[in-house]
This record gives structure tokens, C-alpha cells and sequence, in this order.
């Protein structure tokens, strides 16, 4: 073999053991082998010192929500979980809310803050038609702090919004994120649609259900109810009952156990049919006998002869374009009110007096 070919072999083989002995002399002189000290770090930004706050405040008054029912079979019958949810204090005397879903079909209602023991909770009432419900504790009532409300007038698309509840059993689990949007409607149990519905991306899960909302002032400003989402878990879009709602319902569940509906004794058309046939407005169906509508001489349709009845377009001035909109008009004004409709027959318009009546009374 030629000498200058022994000389590359030789510089080559030189070459890697340089190689790999400055590697293992590098990683002999830089191994920490003791505990690495601690780098300053300077102080939170101001949105976490804002995430902290919200959180270290309002946790306390959240709580976790379970809830077992009675079950009978050929074997016998015993308890089974329910569900599970979340909730927070609303008043002093031991009053929380939640959503209705969460105690839906429940024989036992439990509540826990923290790490402390459940409590049994009671039922004082219940609003499927708005998704919620109030509890009742009935322990010593120490401690117990109502979270603080805001409203939702205030609210703006991308505000920083946070939410403290229990997803999947995980106790007092805070999400931020913003308001994507608001004015949103939301399908309810009973069919009715909840207006004015707070859409977030802050992380909402199952379980974080009947939890706060809150502002970064530390205020309520919704009770997250749902999420829109192909798989039963977050995708990016919660829904929150806006406040107000919330304020409007919860004082009826507390005085009476149940919330008025307001209403005028009509049935109407979907917004589908209505769109079908023309019309902007809520399309007059039927008409209830001895009703707020009737007795303002609203008619009807003549569905056997084809024939078009009222169609109501607007509640004192403002346009309603579908029975959501006149739900919400009516859920406004209140029950007993008087309330001018704007109504159009055969392409005529006039106004009509009506009194807003409950539909859920006797």
C-alpha cells in the first residue's frame, strides 16, 4: 500500500479520536452535576398578575357538582351517578346556581368546594327553558362568598374572559380566552331558544357546565351550558346564558320555584315556513281561546282554505323577525305589561294592544 495512502488512513483515524475526545472532554466540563441555581425571573406579565387575581378570588365560591338517581331492574335497584357539573354561590344564605341539565333527573344533589366534604343540596327551582337552576345548602354558612355580577350590556367581542369550573371531575380548573362573539341563540330543552348566548374560546369541557364566566374584574358574566363541538369535548366554541338573563330568572326561581313565560296565546310558524311563504315576521297560526291575543282580536290562519292570518312584525317598534325574537321582546318587557304589536294582514299594517300573560300559569 502506497505511504501516502497510509498517512490519509492515519490523519483520518487521528482525526476521529480528536473528535470524540473533545466530545467527552465538552461533556465532562459542562455536566451540572450539582442542582442548577435558580434564574431570576422578574416580574408576571400584567395578564397573568390579571389570571391570577380573577382566579385566587372566585375559585373559593365554585363548586363541584354531582348529582345520583334510583334505579329499579330484576335484580333489584340501588344508586347510580347522574351527572356531574359545576356551580357557584349566589347569595349568603346558601343559594348556588348551576345549569338545569346537571340536576335534570337527580333523587340526590351533592355540592363540594374543594377538598371539603359533599354536602346535600337541595332543588329550590329550576328553568329548563334558560338552562338553569338554583340549589339550596344547608350547612353552616361561614366562608360562603357570592361571586360578584356584571352585565351584559357591557360586553365587547374580544374582551378577556375566564372560566373556573370542573371539567371532567377535575376540581376548580381555570380557562381563559376572549369573547368570540355575542348575540348567539341556543336550543334549550323545552325547545326554547336562550337569546343573547356569550360565545368564548376559553376552554369549556364537560363538566365545567352550570361554572362562571367572569370578566377580569372578577364579575359573572355568564354561566357557561354548552359547547358546539363534533365530539362531546372542547373544539374551540363555548357557550355562556348571558347575565342578565341569568339576573332576570334567578330572582322568579327563588320566590316561586319556577319562571313566568311570557307569552300572548299564539301558535306560530317556523322561521323556514315563514321565509317560504314571504313573509318577514312572526306568522299567526292558531290562537289560543281566552288568550292575551285573542282578546285583542289577533286571528289566526285559515290553513283549510289556505287562507294567510296576522303576521306580527314588531313589539313596540322594534322589528321581530322569527318567535324568537317575540319571545325575547316579550321576556323583556315582563308579564302583566302592555305592549303595543305592529301587525300586518293582507299587506296592511296596524297596531294592536295586548297584555303580556303567562303562559305557564293555571
Amino acid at each position: 500500500m502506497p505511504q501516502r495512502i497510509l498517512l490519509s488512513i492515519a490523519a483520518a483515524a487521528i482525526a476521529v479520536v480528536v473528535y470524540v475526545a473533545g466530545v467527552e472532554l465538552h461533556r465532562w466540563i459542562f455536566t451540572a452535576d450539582d442542582a442548577r441555581p435558580v434564574a431570576p425571573r422578574g416580574d408576571l406579565a400584567e395578564f397573568e398578575k390579571t389570571s391570577i387575581a380573577v382566579f385566587r378570588s372566585s375559585a373559593p365560591s365554585v363548586a363541584y357538582i354531582s348529582t345520583i338517581r334510583q334505579h329499579r331492574d330484576i335484580f333489584g335497584g340501588g344508586t347510580v351517578s347522574s351527572g356531574a357539573g359545576s356551580g357557584f354561590v349566589w347569595d349568603r344564605a346558601g343559594h348556588l346556581l348551576t345549569n338545569a341539565h346537571v340536576v335534570s333527573g337527580a333523587d340526590q344533589v351533592f355540592v363540594r368546594f374543594g377538598t371539603a366534604r359533599p354536602v346535600t343540596a337541595r332543588v329550590v327551582g329550576v328553568a329548563p327553558e334558560f338552562d338553569l337552576a338554583v340549589l339550596r345548602i344547608d350547612v353552616p354558612l361561614t366562608g360562603l362568598t357570592p361571586l360578584p355580577i356584571g352585565a351584559s350590556s357591557e360586553l365587547v367581542v374580544g374582551q378577556q374572559v375566564y372560566a373556573i369550573g370542573s371539567p371532567f371531575g377535575l376540581d376548580r380548573t381555570l380557562t381563559t380566552g376572549v369573547i368570540s362573539a355575542l348575540d348567539r341563540t341556543l336550543p334549550s330543552a323545552t325547545g326554547h331558544e336562550i337569546s343573547g348566548v356569550i360565545q368564548t374560546d376559553a376552554a369549556i369541557n364537560p363538566g365545567n357546565s352550570g361554572g362562571p364566566l367572569l370578566d377580569s374584574a372578577g364579575r359573572v358574566i355568564g354561566v357557561n351550558t354548552a359547547i358546539a363541538s363534533t365530539t362531546g369535548s372542547y373544539s374551540g366554541i363555548g357557550l355562556a346564558v348571558p347575565i342578565d338573563t341569568v339576573n332576570r330568572v334567578v330572582p322568579q326561581l327563588l320566590s316561586r320555584g319556577t319562571v313566568a313565560r311570557p307569552g300572548i296565546g299564539i301558535s306560530a310558524a317556523s322561521q323556514e315556513i315563514a321565509s317560504q311563504l314571504g313573509q318577514e315576521g312572526v306568522v299567526v297560526i292558531d290562537v289560543a281561546r281566552g288568550g292575551a291575543a285573542e282578546a285583542a282580536g289577533i286571528t289566526g290562519a285559515d290553513i283549510e282554505r289556505g287562507v294567510l292570518g296576522d303576521v306580527i312584525t314588531a313589539v313596540n317598534g322594534k322589528k321581530v323577525a322569527s318567535v324568537s325574537d317575540l319571545s325575547q321582546r316579550l321576556h323583556e318587557i315582563g308579564v302583566g305589561e302592555r305592549v303595543e304589536l305592529t301587525v300586518s294582514r293582507n299587506g296592511l299594517e296596524r297596531a294592536v294592544s295586548v297584555v303580556v300573560q303567562d303562559l305557564n300559569a293555571d
